[in-house]
């Protein structure tokens, strides 16, 4: 029992980061219809940002107490993401408002590859990593309970911690600010908002650069445990079956969506993978996407979308 637990736990907090990124994705269709295909290199981005912004301050301004460098870098690559998506939407989405939905996907895949081009410029192209301070060893708990106690892994819990506090914080800002209802309303219908008098174009910058400060997080917690390096673009795709999970236009179905995985991996990579050779952890999400896509498209808490002719 004890060790089922280890296993589920450790899914559950993995499935609380996937879920992080997917509500990147869904935060931005929700706003615009947009599938956002940049926010793999979103997150790439804002964790070189906060990688080398650490390691410049120092130098920079002679600080030497490594939470207020990592606390300034954060601000100034928080500063920069914002800067990205007034950008994006200044120069792109602005020209591309009611536009097919063909059009916007080839404009962010064409955002991805700039901002992937960008980074490396700015950045450079080596392996950096993160260090905010998180513990890396793991710690025994319930050892009164269990026999031989759960081992926990102190940095997966923390970054859960701070996904799941996020992903609280954004929740109660769609549902009790008026600018979320705002988002929301646009989120429904753009010409309709538009007509009572919402700015389209500044909820536009708005939710992107939610959404940069989310790629963020992201890219610090990602970094912090696998080290910065331009393989972090494929967490994205890690996340895009959590997205069809939960269904592209719901914050809770994201959440859910994540947890759902980060169990079924970890479950079925433990238990069913010795009969198999292994490998499940790789394909599990992805066939479990297929199956939604054949029997529910819109997810389990996406909007069905019915056509009248």
């Amino acid at each position: 029992m004890g060790f089922f637990l280890e296993v589920l736990i450790g899914g559950l907090m993995t499935g609380m980061l996937y879920s992080l990124v997917a509500l990147g994705f869904v935060l931005i269709f929700k706003a615009s219809g947009v599938f956002n295909f940049a926010q793999g290199a979103m997150v790439l981005f804002a964790a070189l940002a906060m990688a080398r912004f650490s390691e410049w301050i120092p130098g920079w301004l002679g600080v030497d107490n490594l939470m207020v460098a990592n606390i300034l870098a954060f601000i100034i690559a928080a500063f920069l993401m914002f800067v990205v998506a007034w950008l994006i939407e200044r120069l792109v989405l602005r020209h591309l408002v009611n536009q097919e939905g063909a059009t916007l996907l080839m404009a962010t895949l064409g955002i991805a590859y700039f901002i992937d081009g960008l980074g490396q410029t700015v950045f450079g192209s080596d392996i950096y990593k993160i260090d905010v301070g998180m513990p890396k060893e793991p710690v025994m708990v319930l050892q009164g309970v269990f026999e031989g106690g759960l081992l926990i892994n102190k940095e997966d819990f923390i970054a859960a911690l701070v996904a799941a506090m996020l992903v609280a914080a954004l929740a109660l800002f769609f549902q009790k600010t008026a600018t979320g209802r705002a988002l929301r309303a646009v989120a429904d219908d753009h010409q309709a908002a538009q007509s009572i008098g919402i700015p389209l174009n500044r909820i536009w910058v708005i939710v992107w650069c939610v959404a940069g400060v989310v790629a963020l997080v992201a890219g610090i917690i990602w970094g912090s445990k696998m080290g910065v390096q331009f393989s972090l673009v494929t967490v994205a795709l890690r996340a895009l079956p959590v997205v069809i999970l939960g269904g592209l236009t719901s914050v809770p179905g994201a959440i859910i969506g994540g947890l759902i995985i980060g169990v079924g991996e970890k479950v079925s990579e433990v238990y069913l993978g010795p009969l198999v050779g292994g490998g499940i952890e790789i394909w599990f999400a992805y066939m479990l996407a297929l199956v939604f896509l054949l029997f529910r498209p819109q997810g389990l808490f996406g909007e069905k979308i019915i056509d009248r002719v």
